[in-house]
């Protein structure tokens, strides 16, 4: 038994590998426009604005990396970070449309 190696399947391998690049991939678009979105919306100074935009894009980006790893499957988790992704993109979209860029 000691010169045994026993190899971890394939599905398991990409399972974790799609995982690891929605925790990278996205969790920084979900960041990103958790940070975009903040900083359009908030009713301060745009320097504060901004500021804490980014201060919380950091904790979004932690939020959307411990989902990618709690989720059953990787297409969870991709889904768990799609879906935010379109409203986040959508309420800055509208921020910009009603011109509060």
């Amino acid at each position: 038994m000691k010169g045994k190696i026993t190899s971890l399947p394939h599905s398991y391998r990409l399972a974790v590998t799609s995982r690891v690049l929605a925790a990278v991939l996205g969790g920084y678009l979900v960041a990103a426009l958790a940070s975009v979105s903040l900083t359009m919306w908030l009713p301060m100074a745009r320097g504060e604005a901004v500021v804490t935009g980014m201060m919380t894009s950091f904790l979004a980006y932690l939020v959307a990396v411990l989902w990618c790893f709690a989720c059953r499957s990787a297409w969870q988790a991709w889904f768990g970070l799609i879906v935010p992704s379109v409203v986040l993109a959508a309420v800055s979209g509208l921020a910009y449309w009603m011109g509060h860029s």
